[in-house]
C-alpha cells in the first residue's frame, strides 16, 4: 500500500457548499483517509468539518500529491483546491473545529488505522468545508493511502 499527501493554500473562502479543499477516488482505486490538517490564514475565526462528497461540481486547480513511501508511486486519487460549483454534499462525517481568529491557529484530525475509505468512483470524495458563517482562506493538506 502507497502513502501520499498533498496539500496547498485555498485558492478561495469556501462556503457551507463549496469545499476549500477536496480528494477524490478514481475510477478503479479507492482512497483510504489518513489525516486532514486545517490552518487559519486570517485573524478572523472559521468553522470547519469534513463531508463526504458523491459528485465532483467544479473542482478547483489541481494539486500535486507527493509519494510517502515509495517515491516512485504515482497516486490515484486526485485532490483539488476551492470548488468554484458545489458537489452534492453527502454524509456529515463529525468532524469539525473552530479555527481561533489568530494565524496559524489550525487542527490535525487523524482517523486511525484504516483511516476513512472512499468509495471506488471518480465522484466519490471527501472535502473540508465551512460548518456555518463565513469562511475564511486556510492552509490544507490531506495524508491517504491507496
Amino acid at each position: 500500500m502507497a502513502r501520499f499527501s498533498g496539500g496547498a493554500k485555498s485558492t478561495g473562502a469556501g462556503s457551507i457548499t463549496l469545499p476549500l479543499m477536496s480528494i477524490y477516488s478514481a475510477a478503479a482505486i479507492s482512497g483510504s483517509l489518513r489525516e486532514v490538517g486545517v490552518f487559519n490564514t486570517t485573524a478572523t475565526n472559521v468553522d470547519v468539518k469534513l463531508v463526504r462528497l458523491t459528485s465532483v461540481g467544479t473542482a478547483g486547480a489541481a494539486i500535486t500529491p507527493a509519494p510517502q513511501v515509495d517515491r516512485s508511486a504515482a497516486a490515484s486519487c486526485t485532490m483539488a483546491n476551492t470548488h468554484t460549483v458545489a458537489p452534492t454534499l453527502g454524509a456529515d462525517l463529525g468532524y469539525r473545529a473552530s479555527l481561533g481568529a489568530a494565524i496559524g491557529s489550525g487542527v490535525i484530525w487523524t482517523f486511525g488505522d484504516r483511516g476513512i475509505e472512499m468509495p471506488v468512483a471518480v465522484t466519490q470524495g471527501i472535502g473540508v468545508i465551512i460548518e456555518n458563517g463565513t469562511g475564511q482562506v486556510c492552509q490544507i493538506y490531506f495524508v491517504w493511502d491507496e
